[in-house]
């Protein structure tokens, strides 16, 4: 039994610790430099305000032009300083209307799309780099439904280029020179990247299951046969307790010991990430949306555009974007710029407090029809379950506002849902696999607590000693298999000598 473990360590460390090296080294640059995504904050620092006057043609007839059955996501904002409305069905499917002449707008040309760049980046030369359709940065799903996008680069501080929708005219991501180039060593290696977008692509999520599950059998079977051969009492010949003379093969063993346990628990939560065979999913019903809003958008009720804007110049806000919304049957406006937010009711009235906690409640408790609310609970601070990240991470393009209200369900599944009452939305809701899963990931895999991350460089310094400790511990055994496998080469290709022959 022993041999077999020792065979399977060494074999499987010659196989994979290349790739678990690229995987702690990619990590340690994805702490400070993420994949390229656009944030709120940016995506508002572009746009231009929406005129106070001559805007826009009633919403009403902007549906009809769009000619979509359903849309379940309203927005009025801008194309290269034109108010446009934008209709979408969730991610299959978005349509624009030009805002003042209420026709329909058509593909955006690469011409078009130059020009809408400009104007996001604040007049800055820019030049195409002509359409594509999926590329190293843009391989998110949520960009579906504006492919191919137009790709443009902008010259401005940060060197970006700007993904541009070209069903839309939008600017829907930006990559900056800083995250184009790290990138390779960061996020594009961590997510092995390369096996996306390509011929391989349909068995990604396989590959980091194959390669991750293996790396955990590898990390486990390291921890069995290092205890093994460590003398917790007494001593090997040589002095140590380790039996290892070669002092590479000897840091390996005490790496090993130091280190695998973190560098195992990092490997399964790496696995965890992509949720393999759907351990996460519940069964059963989930949070109904569309119950929550009291119905679809409905155009006859919706508060005018026109209305919205002459409303919010008289208090002195300028917005950048509106979005239409219905919250227990009843419909809002929310409004955002690159300074604030502001909610209006279906008398389009500013709602300085937002919406009565009474009607959130009373909204949310149609989510789950079978289930009763067991809890009210007001987040005035960031918890286990509700945090914010840097903008950079994974997770950082979540908006996460304070306070929030969390309401907790006695369904079968658990179900948590947190609600904004300032804007009126869902900004979470989780079931108790998905809470489990956000401690065997998030937890193990970047330490996430906001305790910890408040910590900072102290959370900085631990992240990267330990990576460090995982990256020495990988590295090493990348030479210890190159020169076992050097050695053998030269074994193989010697030259056997005949019986009775002297070497010359």
């Amino acid at each position: 039994m022993k041999r077999w473990l020792f065979l399977l360590h060494r074999w499987a460390g010659i196989l994979l610790c290349l790739v678990i090296a690229a995987w702690f080294l990619s990590g340690m640059v994805m702490m400070y430099v993420g994949y390229p995504k656009l944030t709120q904050a940016e995506q508002m620092q572009g746009l231009a305000p929406l005129p106070a006057a001559g805007c826009c043609v009633p919403i009403e007839a902007a549906l009809q032009a769009a000619g979509l059955k359903e849309a379940s996501q309203w927005r009025l904002a801008s194309v290269a300083g034109q108010p446009r409305y934008f209709f979408s069905d969730g991610r299959k499917r978005v349509v624009t209307v030009d805002a003042l002449s209420g026709l329909p707008v058509e593909a955006l040309s690469e011409a078009d799309a130059v020009v809408a760049a400009r104007h996001f980046a604040a007049g800055a030369n820019a030049v195409s780099l002509g359409p594509v359709h999926e590329d190293a940065w843009t391989h998110s799903r949520a960009l579906d439904a504006h492919r191919p996008l137009h790709r443009v680069a902008v010259d401005d501080a940060e060197q970006r280029w700007l993904y541009l929708s070209s069903a839309t005219g939008e600017v829907v991501r930006d990559a900056s020179f800083t995250e184009r180039s790290w990138g390779w060593l960061g996020a594009w290696l961590h997510w092995l990247y390369m096996f996306r977008g390509g011929a391989l692509n349909s068995w990604w999520t396989d590959i980091v299951i194959g390669l991750s599950l293996a790396g955990t059998l590898l990390g486990a079977s390291g921890m069995v046969v290092g205890i093994w051969r460590w003398r917790f009492n007494g001593r090997y010949k040589s002095g140590s307790r380790s039996p290892y003379r070669g002092w590479m093969v000897r840091w390996h063993h005490v790496l090993g010991l130091l280190g695998g346990t973190l560098a195992l628990t990092w490997m399964i939560s790496g696995l965890l990430s992509v949720n393999p065979w759907k351990v996460f999913d519940a069964e059963g019903p989930k949070p109904d949306r569309l119950a929550y809003a009291g119905g679809p958008l409905q155009a006859q009720t919706a508060v005018p555009a026109e209305q919205v804007l002459r409303q919010l110049a008289a208090e002195g806000f300028a917005p950048r974007q509106l979005e239409w919304r219905r919250i227990a049957g009843a419909n809002y406006v929310w409004a955002q710029n690159a300074s604030g937010t502001r909610l209006l009711d279906e008398r389009g009235q500013v709602l300085p407090a937002g919406i009565e906690p009474a009607k959130l409640v009373e909204a949310a408790a149609r989510m789950l029809p079978s289930a009763n609310i067991q809890a009210q609970q007001w987040l005035h601070a960031y918890d286990a379950h509700y945090y914010a990240r840097e903008a950079h991470t994974m997770t950082g393009q979540r908006e996460r506002p304070l306070p929030a209200l969390r309401l907790v369900f006695d369904d079968p599944q658990a179900h948590w849902v947190v609600l904004d009452p300032a804007s009126g939305a869902v900004l979470q809701t989780s079931n108790r696999l998905q809470r489990i899963e956000r401690w065997l990931f998030a937890f193990l895999h970047s330490f996430d607590l906001p305790q910890l991350l408040a910590l900072r460089p102290l959370w900085d310094s631990w992240m990267l000693s330990f990576s460090l400790m995982g990256l020495g511990l990988s590295l090493s055994g990348v030479v210890m298999g190159w020169r076992r496998l050097r050695v053998k080469s030269l074994r193989s290709v010697k030259p056997q000598q005949a019986p009775g022959v002297k070497a010359m």
